[in-house]
């Protein structure tokens, strides 16, 4: 028997048991992929202090990157600092063997940014959040 345990802040060794679980699950199906999988960041980082201050983190599975996260702080924005970090996710998706770069955006973030840079939807879900929409984009690398 087994019973469903609530974790209000998920403990390190939960999250740990759940994706290793996972990956070896996904491995076994999978046999004939052997692509690397690895968590990936590019961080803006001030030349003086070390401080890192935004940047992009990213996970390679199956051939694919995927954005989880891209950040760049408002008094940073303009210089075009969001374009180079997606530039070189598309460098280091191609050094580990990528086909293309997926992400998610919502309506009130990137999503026309990511358009110019070649993504396209391949998914939108509505009214999340209320008033929004979450956008799914994809990007074949050649």
């Amino acid at each position: 028997m087994v019973e469903i345990a609530y974790e209000p802040e998920l403990q390190p060794e939960s999250r740990a048991a759940i994706v290793n679980g996972l990956i070896a699950f996904n491995r076994s199906q999978t046999p004939d992929f052997t692509g690397p999988m690895a968590n990936v960041g590019l961080t803006l980082t001030d030349p003086e202090t070390g401080a890192v201050d935004g940047g992009l983190t990213a996970r390679i599975t199956f051939g694919r990157m995927f954005v989880e996260l891209l950040f760049v702080p408002e008094r940073l924005r303009g210089q075009g600092l969001g374009r180079k970090l997606m530039e070189r996710a598309e460098v280091v998706a191609r050094e580990h063997g990528c086909g293309g770069i997926w992400l998610d955006t919502y309506s009130f973030q990137a999503p026309e940014f990511y358009k110019k840079l070649g993504y396209t939807v391949f998914g939108e879900l509505t009214d999340y959040p209320p008033g929004s929409s979450r956008y799914f984009l994809h990007k074949q690398l050649s």
